[in-house]
């Protein structure tokens, strides 16, 4: 098999490379990259999906590039919403160029502020169409609509997942791309307080990484043309119980700061996966503790 996969020297897709067996070719700009490592098996095509220029024949496109971190999407909105639009647009040309099966990686942000908890894939999504967080979330459901149109239109075969929050080893801690499980493992690994956004009752639901890899390579085998599935865990976590959780997994003595909330972060998030039981015969096997035990250890051999 050959696969193409853009984005493929980010978090989850250095992860799904290495499980992925045939010949890979990864587009990535290494903006994001910063532990990745490629095996013998992958080229690499260094640009943006929107701009390279791709050649080859491919079984699969899997499309992984966007801008994920919510600093980095609110810093760069432009850059965001044209990953999200033109680069799914230029993925799904290479698809269809290659009668390709083309899988595409959406985010549980397209949900917005959702009603509904856990929420499932019917739930058409609470999203203001203008606020901050809109270059990400409205581009990623643009890119829905896009590949729906495609699956629609030219008959390609198309598969959408929504990951809800995957965490793990090679999740970025700095700058602008460090998200909350790798903040706070960094932060309490420092000795550093760790930073919560709001008052910490705001809720998510956290996946392993090698769960969302199962759950992929399970999207790919099946035959599920044209379907869309929640990828993540249905047992919500309150931000502050993450952190306090983490100062005692790591036996850190930090201790926590309140930071003003940001804009349009949703209250609460947690994914119905009904579906991905029945359809893909998935469920998460990496337990929340244990997922975090294997991070904070990864993370601790990163900083010596």
């Amino acid at each position: 098999m050959k696969y193409l996969v853009t984005g493929g020297a980010g978090f989850l897709g250095s992860h799904l490379i290495e499980a992925l067996e045939g010949e890979v070719t990864v587009v990535d700009d290494m903006s994001t990259a910063k532990y990745y490592y490629f095996p013998p098996k992958v080229k690499l095509v260094k640009g943006r999906i929107e701009e390279v220029d791709v050649q080859g024949r491919f079984d699969y496109v899997i499309h992984l590039a966007a801008r994920p971190s919510p600093e980095d999407y609110m810093r760069y909105p432009v850059e965001t919403a044209l990953s999200n639009s033109l680069g799914t647009y230029k993925a799904l040309e290479i698809a269809r160029r290659n009668d390709a099966t083309f899988l595409y990686t959406s985010s549980s942000e397209v949900y917005g502020h959702a009603e509904v908890i856990p929420t499932p894939e019917e739930y058409w999504g609470k999203v203001n169409p203008t606020g901050v967080r809109s270059c990400y979330d409205e581009s990623k459901r643009f890119s829905e609509a896009l590949a729906m149109s495609y699956y629609r239109e030219y008959g390609l075969d198309v598969r959408i997942q929504r990951p809800f929050n995957v965490y793990g080893p090679r999740l970025r801690e700095d700058g602008t791309y460090g998200r909350v499980v790798s903040r706070f493992v960094v932060q309490a690994l420092r000795g550093e307080d760790l930073t919560v956004f709001g008052d910490g009752s705001q809720t998510r639901a956290f996946l392993y990484v090698d769960d969302w890899v199962d759950a992929t390579l399970r999207m790919l085998r099946e035959n599920v043309k044209g379907e869309v599935f929640n990828i993540g865990s249905d047992r919500e976590v309150k931000i502050l119980d993450l952190a306090r959780t983490i100062i005692s997994l790591t036996g850190s003595r930090s201790g926590i700061k309140f930071l003003p909330p940001r804009v349009d972060d949703p209250p609460r998030r947690a994914a119905d996966i009904t579906k991905a039981r029945r359809r893909l015969g998935w469920e998460p096997r990496v337990s929340l503790e244990e997922g975090l035990r294997k991070t904070v250890e990864w993370f601790r051999g990163v900083l010596g």
